[in-house]
C-alpha cells in the first residue's frame, strides 16, 4: 500500500478490512477486472459503491453500475433518476432496468428478475469489449442478510446446505460470478460508512412491510438477539461461513454415493442400495439427488419422511413435492417424475 493511500482521508478501517480480504482471496475481485455493481440506493449498496470505487485505483478495476426499478412504490422512478445523476456526476457508468410490477409480485420473482437482468447486462458489457469481459457481478449483501437467511431457513426447516447460505462467491453463468464483498460487515457498519462519508441513502418503503418475512426477522427478531448478545448477527453469519466447507465436502461425498446408488431407470435410485446406509446419510443423499434433478424446494421434514418411508420392510408409496414433482418408490427403486415432462 502506498504512503499516499495511507494518508488519504477517504481511507478507513472498513477500506482496510475489505482490502485485506481481497488480498487473502484474490479470486474474489481479480486485478484488472470489469465489475458490475447492483446498486439499489439503500445503505448496504451505497456502502459497497463507496468502498469499491475507492479501492478501484489500487486494484485497477473498471466499474459499471446497474439499478433495478421494481416499481413497487411511487417514488421508485425518482430514486432511479437521483441515483443516476449522483453516479454520472462521479463519472460512473450507469445502467438500469424497469420491471413490470405485476410480474414480480413477490421477493423470489423479484430476485430472479434482478439476476436475469444483471446477467444480461454483464454479457452485453463483455460482448462490447472482448479484451475486458465483465466476469464479476457484485451485490451489497451483508453478514446481517446472511443471519436473516439462516434464521428464515431454520424456521422453514433446512439441512446443512441451507445453513451455509449466501456464499461469498458463486458461479452464475459460465465465467460470470456473483460476489458479495460486504459479508465481512453487518448492517450497523454499512450505516456507519454511509454516515462517515455523507453518502445519500434512498429508502425503499417496502423494507418496512412486516408482511414480508425477511423484514420481520430484521425488525423484530435480530434486534432481540443483538440485545441479548451484541453482534449476534455477525456470529450467526460466521457460522454459515464455517459450514460452507462442511457443505462442500458433503456434496462431494453425496455425489459419489448417488453414483453408487443409481437405479436402472432414468431419474431413479436403487432402493436396496440406499436403505443399507444409515438414516442420516440417506437424508444427505436424497437431498443432493433431488436438488440435482431440479427440485428447488424441499424441506428437512419432507426428506425425513421420505427416508423413513423407504426404509426396510416399508410398503411402496408416493409423495408430492414442490414444482409438480412426484417421488415414488417400490421394492426395487426410488423414482422422481414431473408431470410437466
Amino acid at each position: 500500500m502506498s504512503q499516499s493511500t495511507k494518508n488519504d482521508r477517504s481511507w478507513s478501517k472498513w477500506h482496510m478490512r475489505l482490502h485485506k480480504r481481497l488480498k487473502q482471496n484474490k479470486s474474489l475481485l481479480p486485478i484488472n477486472s470489469k465489475l458490475l455493481l447492483a446498486i439499489s440506493g439503500g445503505q448496504d449498496s451505497m456502502a459497497l459503491l463507496k468502498l469499491i470505487t475507492d479501492l478501484k485505483r489500487l486494484h485497477k478495476w473498471q466499474i459499471e453500475i446497474w439499478h433495478g426499478d421494481h416499481q413497487w412504490h411511487p417514488k421508485s422512478k425518482k430514486t432511479e433518476e437521483e441515483l443516476k445523476l449522483w453516479c454520472l456526476k462521479r463519472q460512473l457508468a450507469f445502467h438500469s432496468n424497469k420491471a413490470n410490477k405485476e410480474e414480480i409480485d413477490n421477493e423470489e420473482k423479484a430476485r430472479d428478475w434482478r439476476y436475469k437482468n444483471l446477467l444480461k447486462k454483464a454479457k452485453s458489457l463483455s460482448s462490447n469489449n472482448l479484451h475486458l469481459p465483465c466476469t464479476r457481478i457484485l451485490t451489497g449483501h451483508t453478514a446481517t442478510d446472511r443471519a436473516e437467511t439462516i434464521i428464515m431457513n431454520l424456521a422453514r426447516g433446512t439441512d446443512l446446505i441451507g445453513l451455509s447460505t449466501l456464499k461469498e462467491q458463486r458461479i452464475l453463468d459460465n465465467k460470470i460470478e456473483l460476489v458479495r464483498p460486504l459479508l465481512i460487515f453487518n448492517r450497523n457498519e454499512t450505516l456507519e460508512i454511509c454516515r462517515k462519508f455523507n453518502l445519500p441513502i434512498w429508502i425503499d418503503p417496502s423494507n418496512e412491510n412486516l408482511n414480508i418475512t425477511r423484514n420481520r426477522i430484521r425488525k423484530e427478531i435480530l434486534p432481540i438477539l443483538n440485545s441479548i448478545h451484541k453482534g449476534a448477527d455477525s456470529r450467526i453469519a460466521s457460522l454459515a461461513k464455517r459450514l460452507e466447507s462442511y457443505s462442500k465436502d458433503q456434496k462431494i461425498l453425496a455425489s459419489i454415493a448417488i453414483e453408487f446408488c443409481k437405479g436402472e431407470e432414468i431419474n431413479s435410485l436403487s432402493r436396496k442400495k440406499l436403505i443399507d446406509f444409515t438414516h442420516s446419510i440417506r437424508k444427505i443423499i436424497l437431498t443432493s439427488w433431488l436438488k440435482m434433478l431440479g427440485v428447488t424446494r424441499v424441506t428437512a421434514m419432507q426428506i425425513e419422511e421420505i427416508s423413513i418411508k423407504i426404509s426396510h420392510q416399508k410398503p411402496p408409496g408416493t409423495i408430492h413435492l414442490h414444482g409438480d414433482f412426484l417421488i415414488k418408490w417400490n421394492k426395487e427403486s426410488i423414482i422422481l417424475s414431473n408431470k410437466n415432462n
